[in-house]
């Protein structure tokens, strides 16, 4: 793997493109409407992080909010948590999804390893969910129920959705690849009245059945009182052993005409789950309007989203990138749908998936196409025709330097990279791309407009290319308005404001750069802190990539009773190949070349796998606390894995006592 230098410039849009652009007609409409001058990217965010409610209250009248009740107030506070916005609104999340359709433009591109490729149109869609909303209606739904689902990444899942929140009520998924329990702990929570189910799906070739794990779900969920059941895996399913089934041609066999009930902006939309690696997940509760205004102006301005886009992401109903990918819907563009291994049969599949679907953005995960680097024999632009293909988006971890450059030597030439960082807790990246500016390696674009990220050090005090904490120090839409059950808002306050009291600790580490682009190293929580110097996880594990017998790599800083640490390097190697004296003083070197030597582990063993959550992201700060002596159960949700088993190793290694050589 070629090395390139953070920073070092790799793109820049041309005129037309800047010309072009939604953020472009954005500031014009300033221009025209507020007389409101921007010359860059930069100094239209400085206004909208300080200028708060002129910036929010533009987004509303830009996209000419659908608003039964008007709205008063765009904040009734800046403190944190407590603000609220536009309280005195009342709005529809799904109205404005249906309110620009053009009827036989298809919405929904759809494929997995069990359907072939399919494209639904915008009525299509209309009439689906206006009979599923009949149908949940016929159920008993009203605004407040919760709907929960255990779905695949299918047409039907956001059918769903979307009859869900046209009456109100509040909506929770989970992939079929969770586990029994780790499904139960979310749901069991939120007391849904009706639950949407697959019976099965295929992953890699391989069938699941899940009927049994829903007839387990069932039988712990005392408040559930009709389950819809989508034949997917089957065509006619055993639905025997299961309570109150309905199948999924009869909840959209109805016709009608789709209602709105509108909710006060700050009404529940759903309620995701973080992923439970520490503990029962957080029920985070987000609402209709924070998510729509959101959504609207991250995939508008940041994503550069119309109705000539066609936007895939790479996701399952389990992440928060499943409900941001419906939310390009709310920009008029087709969204794609992809259920299945990504990697199956080989890493081509998804870039022939982009050529044949004609992609204009591609979404997935750092860790994919850090994947797609370590195939050598792998050229996507030579392969495919990526004529249609403009920007690649990647989250879920850092997208490192080289990542960056791959695409550029690999897929093409002229291509916007924006990587992007934000997390669950608000359903959005806060730290994004734009249109208009350069891409540089490793760099994020820019801070979202209305989001004022700043780097903290440890006194709270905002810095500029230094590492801190990544903080939010003003309100923002879509945080959450509360945990589910979290009466008194403690597990809220103590989540995110316990560190900076009215302060958001979003518990990731960022350097601001001085030309405004951010590079994000890590969790702040697993940082390697050797002799009062931290680091991120991120760039070990960038130093570690270019070991090329090397598949991946995992570092934690475990203390010591004597008030010092030992940092153990755990390493999966490429298949058929060994971790020999060799192999360890490459890693070291290159460890100390791209980190520094303090920070060379104390010891480096080859596990036989290393433990991930379903959306890809290592398990640091669990394995941390295994080897601090912690039981597993105390500290990982185990059906949150996609390798439980992974973790047999690390719980033997804790008993034996790792060395600190």
């Amino acid at each position: 793997m070629s090395e390139i230098k953070e920073g070092t410039l790799l793109w820049e849009p041309s005129e037309r493109r800047k010309q072009n652009s939604n953020i472009y007609d954005y500031m014009n409409w300033l221009n025209e409407h507020k007389n409101l001058h921007f010359n860059d990217y930069h100094s239209l965010w400085k206004w909208s992080v300080d200028e708060l409610e002129d910036f929010w209250a533009s987004i509303w009248e830009y996209f000419d909010i659908l608003a039964e009740k008007p709205y008063e107030t765009v904040l009734t506070s800046h403190q944190m948590p407590g603000a609220k916005w536009f309280p005195e609104a009342a709005i529809n999340y799904t109205e404005h999804i249906f309110r620009n359709r053009d009827d036989d433009e298809p919405a929904i591109i759809h494929t997995s390893e069990l359907r072939p490729t399919q494209e639904i149109t915008w009525q299509q869609l209309y009439r689906d969910t206006a009979a599923m909303q009949q149908t949940l209606q016929s159920l008993g739904i009203t605004k407040g129920d919760r709907v929960v689902a255990y779905v695949a990444n299918i047409y039907e899942s956001i059918v769903a959705l979307l009859a869900t929140a046209s009456l109100g009520a509040i909506w929770s998924s989970a992939s079929p690849d969770f586990g029994t329990q780790s499904v139960i702990d979310r749901f069991k929570q939120i007391e849904p009245k009706v639950m949407v189910t697959v019976d099965g799906y295929r992953y890699g070739g391989k069938d699941f059945d899940r009927t049994s794990v829903v007839e387990n779900i069932q039988s712990e969920l005392t408040t559930l009182e009709a389950t819809i059941v989508i034949p997917y895996l089957n065509e006619n399913p055993d639905t025997s052993r299961l309570k109150n089934v309905m199948f999924w041609d009869d909840a959209v066999a109805k016709s009608g005409t789709l209602t709105y009930e509108h909710v006060n902006f700050n009404a529940p939309l759903w309620v995701l789950f973080s992923s439970g690696t520490t503990g029962k997940p957080k029920p985070i509760v987000q609402s209709q309007g924070g998510i729509l205004l959101e959504h609207l102006k991250a995939l508008t301005f940041h994503a550069d989203l119309g109705k000539d886009d066609r936007f895939f992401w790479f996701t399952t109903t389990g992440w928060m990138m499943w409900n941001f990918l419906v939310g390009g819907l709310l920009t008029g563009s087709t969204i794609i749908l992809y259920d299945g291994n990504p990697a199956y049969p080989d890493k081509r599949m998804l870039w022939k998936f982009a050529q044949d679907t004609k992609m204009t953005v591609f979404g997935t995960s750092a860790s994919y196409i850090t994947a797609c680097m370590k195939d050598e024999d792998l050229k996507p632009g030579e392969e495919f025709d990526l004529s249609h293909l403009e920007s690649i988006s990647s989250t879920g971890s850092p997208l490192p330097p080289e990542g960056f450059q791959w695409c550029y030597d690999n897929v093409k030439e002229d291509l916007w990279i924006a990587s992007a960082s934000g997390g669950t807790d608000v359903c959005t990246a806060f730290i994004l791309g734009s249109p208009t500016l350069p891409v540089y390696a490793g760099e994020l674009q820019c801070r979202g407009l209305g989001a004022k990220i700043e780097s903290f050090d440890d006194n709270a005090n905002p810095q500029i290319e230094e590492v801190g904490e990544l903080v939010l120090t003003e309100p923002f839409p879509s945080m959450p308005i509360y945990f589910w059950n979290d009466e008194d808002g403690s597990r809220l306050r103590d989540s995110y404001f316990d560190v900076f009291p009215g302060i958001w600790r979003h518990g990731d580490y960022l350097k601001v750069t001085d030309r405004h682009t951010c590079v994000i190293y890590g969790r702040s929580d697993a940082t390697i802190n050797r002799g009062g110097i931290r680091i991120g996880t991120s760039e070990i594990y960038r130093a570690v990539d270019h070991v090329s017998e090397v598949s991946d790599s995992l570092i934690v800083d475990v203390p010591k009773g004597d008030g010092d640490s030992c940092t153990p390097l755990f390493i999966l190697m490429k298949e058929g190949k060994e971790l020999t004296d060799d192999v360890k003083k490459t890693i070291k070197s290159q460890i100390r070349t791209h980190c520094s030597p303090r920070h060379t582990p104390s010891g480096i063993y080859q596990a036989p796998d290393l433990p991930k959550t379903l959306n890809g992201k290592k398990l640091e700060i669990p394995i941390k606390k295994i080897l601090m002596g912690k039981p597993v159960d105390e500290v990982v949700n185990k059906g949150s894995l996609s390798n439980q088993d992974s973790l047999d190793y690390f719980v033997q290694f804790a008993q034996e006592q790792f060395e600190t050589n």
